[in-house]
Order: C-alpha cells, then sequence, then structure tokens
C-alpha cells in the first residue's frame, strides 16, 4: 500500500541569516520560536497528515535533526544524506529513487512557517490528491505584498500557466493586482515514479547521475558527478502534468533579517521572543535580535542583530545583501 512521506528538505546553510546561523547550526535549527526550531515546527505541523517522514539533509547537519526529531518523539522513517550540496533536484531525485513509485512525496523546506492549520491541511489534501490523480503538483500562496525575493506562479484554477523568476518591484506590484499570480512556496506533492519519468525526460544527466549515486551509496565522488539544478529549473518550468494548489494559509519564508524579525514582530512568543523595538533618543523604526537592551541615538530604519561573536548593523530592506556580506566575513 502507498505512503505518504513528508520529504523534509534541510541541507541549506542560511547564509543571509548571518551571524545568528552558522554551517555548525543552521537557521532550522535554532530554537528561537517558542523555544522549539523551524524543523521541529515543520515536524509538528505535518506529521498528522503523513505516514512516514524522510530527512533530506547534508552529513553534519544529520545528528542535529536526529536529536530534535527524537524530541518531538517522532523519527525518521527514511534519510538520504548528501556529502556535497548539489541543489533540489538532485536531492529530491534521491529521496523519488528511496521509496515505492507509488507512494507520495510531500516535500517541504525545513525553514518555513505557517499558520492557518485547517486551512493548510485543506490544502495538503488537494495536493495529495492532484498527486493521485498522476500530476506533479506545487503549493502557490496568496501575496500580502508585493515582494521581490520570490519567485512567482501564474495559474488558473488549478493549471499552472507559468512560473516567473524574482520581479524587480513594478513587476512585483502588478502580480500581486492581477490576482493570478502567487509566490511560489518550493513546497511540492506527487508520486515518486511519476517524478522520476519526468526528471528523466526533461534532465535525464541528473536522473542518470543520481541513479548512479544511489546506486554506488551515495558517496561524494559519484555526488561530484551530478550536476546542480533547482527542481524548478530541471522539472517543474519545463514538464506538462503540473498542477498548483492556491493557498490562502498564513506562510512567512524566514529567509532574510527583514522578514524574520517582521515575522517575530507580528507573532508574540512572550519571554522567548528575541525581537524589541529599539528606543532612544530620535530613534525611527529600528528593530533589534538581542537578548539585551538596545538603545540609540539619531536611528532610523535599522535592524540590528546581536549573535555569540558578532554584532550586524544592516538597513532594513536589505535582507539579502547579507549573503554577500558572509562570503567576505573572513576578510573583515
Amino acid at each position: 500500500m502507498s505512503k505518504i512521506i513528508n520529504v523534509i528538505l534541510s541541507g541549506g546553510f542560511g547564509t543571509r541569516l548571518w551571524p545568528l546561523s552558522t554551517p555548525d547550526n543552521p537557521k532550522q535549527f535554532l530554537k528561537i520560536f517558542g523555544g522549539k526550531s523551524l524543523f521541529q515546527h515543520t515536524v509538528l505541523r505535518n506529521r498528522g497528515l503523513v505516514d512516514r517522514n524522510m530527512i533530506l539533509t547534508n552529513e553534519n547537519h544529520y545528528k542535529i535533526a536526529l536529536e530534535q526529531i527524537n524530541e518531538l518523539n517522532s523519527e525518521f522513517d527514511y534519510k538520504v544524506l548528501e556529502p556535497i550540496p548539489r541543489n533540489t533536484a538532485p536531492a529530491i531525485t534521491l529521496a523519488a529513487l528511496s521509496v515505492d513509485e507509488n507512494d507520495i512525496l510531500f516535500v517541504t523546506p525545513s525553514d518555513h512557517m505557517i499558520a492557518d492549520e485547517e486551512v493548510y491541511e485543506e490544502c495538503v489534501s488537494k495536493a495529495v490528491g492532484l498527486a493521485k490523480d498522476g500530476f506533479l503538483t506545487t503549493f502557490s500562496i496568496k501575496p500580502s505584498y508585493a515582494e521581490t525575493g520570490y519567485g512567482y506562479i501564474e495559474f488558473q484554477g488549478n493549471n499552472v500557466l507559468s512560473f516567473r523568476e524574482k520581479p524587480d518591484a513594478k513587476t512585483a506590484k502588478g502580480f500581486v493586482e492581477s490576482g493570478n499570480f502567487y509566490w511560489n512556496s518550493g513546497m511540492f506533492c506527487f508520486k515518486a515514479g511519476i517524478f522520476l519519468e519526468e526528471i528523466k525526460k526533461y534532465s535525464p544527466e541528473i536522473y542518470e547521475k543520481s541513479l548512479k549515486a544511489y546506486r554506488n551509496g551515495i558517496d561524494e565522488v559519484s555526488m561530484k558527478e551530478v550536476p546542480e539544478d533547482s527542481v524548478d529549473y530541471a522539472v517543474f518550468e519545463k514538464s506538462d502534468i503540473i498542477k498548483t494548489v492556491p493557498s490562502s494559509f498564513k506562510w512567512d519564508d524566514l529567509g532574510n533579517f527583514d522578514s524574520l524579525i517582521n515575522y517575530f514582530t507580528e507573532n508574540d512568543f512572550g519571554s522567548n521572543s528575541l525581537v524589541k523595538s529599539i528606543g532612544g533618543v530620535d530613534v525611527n523604526n529600528c528593530s533589534a535580535l538581542s537578548s539585551k537592551r538596545v538603545i540609540g541615538v539619531g536611528l532610523n530604519d535599522l535592524n540590528i542583530i546581536e549573535a555569540e561573536d558578532t554584532i550586524l548593523i544592516l538597513p532594513k530592506g536589505e535582507g539579502q545583501l547579507v549573503k554577500d556580506l558572509y562570503k567576505l566575513q573572513n576578510r573583515l
């Protein structure tokens, strides 16, 4: 009998949340959300909707993931450990190779926060239904503002008309106003065998090299041969069996400090909340992610982030640039 398997993508390092997120302890494992991590919240919201759990991560982070899922009295039924990262297309291919072809993979990133539980469960149920009918299914999220940091899905009903890359501000505003462009959530649902057929058709080298790596035991030598690509580029933007579930549940991709601080500002975690407004003289629209009181004089539109050995000062709206700063950190 086929199973519904939550494939938890947890291979990222969260470089846009450096120095809070580090390679040794990336953002999905930081226990700053009511005493739990984003990874743990992912497990908790999905475990009543699926039959099994699969972790898809790198070898260095598996121990953290195992400790955190055990704290929830849950377990991994499957694991795919990558010795080197090759992006989401090879990773999901390895996941699909690890299960029965009729099993349904519900693929979710481990660094999102989602509210509106009943609406979410309805959307997952619709996606599972479409997957059973042989479609590769995406979740498109109704935008609450014109975000330039997300990709968009143009749709009509459950039909995908186009995928659009991260737009400029004017284009994003037009997308939101049109009403039929939703955010691309990076969540997917499909039968394992159907996915393998499609990636073999549209990205045959990824399929063949991933299959070879799987048969060899997923070692570093064989994984280096696998081309890097995202699952959107490799399959979803090419296949003609794509459907989407337009979704209105509250969804936050906490990918940079702007989104993280906005999330904490809008949601009450009580004594566990690390974000506070900066006080002082002539201080406007400034926030601090810190365990200490932060005050100032003549400050405008800043985010200040305190980590163990670094304090980051960042203009609001420039969260995407932290990834570039991370690359330079050893020279600073």
